[in-house]
């Protein structure tokens, strides 16, 4: 993270702490007193769009190591985030595991199936490996289907969480778990990054040949990225299936996939704060989308029955062509010439 001029560190620990002035603690303790209020003062409603932002996160956070800074291309994450959801529903509905067992066994789950998968990134990459990785999505999908113990095509329900007795029921609770388990998964993703591991991610991607060179193990490497990305994409999908109640495979299609890398581009490969910008823009501009299609069929009653349900794809599209085009590195890099006009602008002058 860049300092304010006359900021230093004078020592190791103070380099690498994540909050290092007085400015990002406010800005920190205020954003946490802003989310863990939140129920206070919003419905339902808008609890369960920050709920979905929130598991969203999760799930492009571990693309983003993926694809942002190990360089492998992956388009077939909503298969793995069936894993982790399927195996939750499965261990707690017919085995009665408890809630954070079944958590860390779907992270698991989810983990070591993308391990399978990512062995042929030793030998190709690019597209393809996202030939490989769509293929996973196509397998995953068709197993689920066809697997009594998953439900099959009918689907299997799933019991809210439990932590000690209490019982997440409703959109305020589950917001709080939820948002709980997010920022977990974003420090470790952030210490991650900035780590040995990291540094070897970005070796990888940004020159695998050369890296090789350097003594870095490009099969444990490629391998520990695509466990980890999967890792947090199954407890994605496990908090998505407690906060659902019902899972079936309708809810873990290719267009989900491809709207997750989607999100990672808009907001910025190989950063921190990148998934999480992209997640919630996409995500409020779907909300917003919503609230304006019966306007839209209501002003131009020429349009043909069904366009509106269209109009979301099409501006997903021409929000990532406008991206590539004027902000190639997301929002990321945009915030980042905020912080630095901010601290200038005395100066700017």
């Amino acid at each position: 993270m860049d300092l304010p001029s006359g900021t230093r560190n004078y020592d190791y620990a103070r380099d690498m702490a994540v909050l290092r002035t007085k400015t990002h603690w406010a800005f920190f303790i205020g954003l946490l007193i802003i989310v863990f209020t939140a129920p206070l003062y919003l419905g339902n409603y808008w609890l369960s769009v920050f709920n979905l932002i929130g598991i969203t996160i999760i799930t492009v956070t571990g693309l983003n190591i993926l694809i942002g800074y190990c360089g492998q291309l992956s388009i077939g994450h909503a298969g793995f985030m069936a894993v982790g959801a399927y195996t939750t529903a499965v261990l707690t509905n017919r085995l009665g595991f408890p809630f954070l067992a079944g958590l860390i066994c779907s992270g698991f789950s989810a983990g070591l199936i993308g391990l399978i998968f990512g062995l042929p990134s030793v030998r190709v990459k690019g597209f393809y490996l996202a030939i490989t990785t769509i293929a996973a999505q196509f397998i995953i999908i068709w197993i689920i289907n066809h697997w009594s113990l998953t439900g099959g095509f009918v689907g299997i329900n799933v019991p809210p969480a439990s932590i000690g007795g209490f019982v997440f029921r409703n959109e305020a609770s589950q917001f709080y778990l939820i948002m709980v388990i997010t920022s977990i998964c974003v420090l470790f993703a952030k210490n991650l990054a900035r780590g040995r591991v990291g540094r070897a991610f970005i070796a990888v991607r940004d020159n695998d040949l050369a890296a090789e060179v350097m003594g870095i193990n490009l099969l444990y490497y490629k391998l520990l990225a695509f466990f980890i990305g999967c890792f947090l994409a199954g407890i994605a999908g496990a908090l998505l299936a407690q906060w659902t109640g019902f899972l079936n495979a309708e809810n873990f299609t290719l267009t989900d996939s491809i709207l997750y890398i989607g999100m990672v581009i808009i907001g910025g490969l190989g950063t921190t704060i990148g998934p999480i910008l992209g997640v919630i823009l996409i995500r409020l501009l779907q909300q917003g989308i919503t609230f304006i299609s019966p306007f839209v069929e209501s002003a131009i009653p020429a349009l043909s029955t069904g366009f509106t349900t269209g109009l979301g794809p099409m501006v997903f599209g021409l929000v990532i062509i406008l991206f590539l085009i004027l902000e190639p590195r997301g929002l990321a890099h945009r915030w980042t010439l905020f912080k630095a006009a901010y601290r200038l602008w005395p100066f700017s002058y």
